[in-house]
């Protein structure tokens, strides 16, 4: 079994808000790149260069535990819209360390409603819709 490579867009929200709202002609800073679907993470991580260049801010910290056990605290930035296998939705993300790889956590992979087939090394939405299907209970 491989690891899930997918292309994604990123863009500061905050930015685009401002935009959309007509109080700014400037751009709205986004990047494409590829991320690893990781079903162990949590939360979007990017790395500070990528946060740096998106010009999102730190909101909070969180203590963030990594695959060998250690404990470590890390920045907490955003909003950052991402878009994946089409589907796009606003979140946060761990600010991981510069050049480090970008990370797809539960968050995302819930948020749009997207499968990882790990045999496959594939990335799709759970329903043909163009929207997820979200569960409330």
């Amino acid at each position: 079994m491989g690891e899930i490579v997918v292309n994604v867009g990123l863009e500061n929200h905050v930015d685009r808000r401002i935009v959309e709202r007509g109080i700014s002609r400037a751009p709205v800073r986004a990047t494409r790149l590829d991320g690893i679907v990781d079903t162990g993470a949590v939360m979007l991580v990017l790395p500070q260069n990528v946060v740096e260049r998106l010009g999102l801010d730190a909101i909070r910290t969180a203590i963030v535990t990594y695959a060998d056990e250690r404990r470590e605290e890390r920045p907490v930035a955003g909003p950052v819209a991402i878009e994946v296998c089409g589907r796009a939705m606003v979140t946060e993300c761990v600010v991981g360390p510069p050049l480090s790889e970008p990370l797809i956590g539960q968050i995302v992979l819930e948020g749009l409603d997207l499968v990882a087939d790990c045999a496959n090394r594939t990335l799709a939405p759970r329903t043909p819709e163009d929207y997820p299907t979200l569960k409330i209970k």
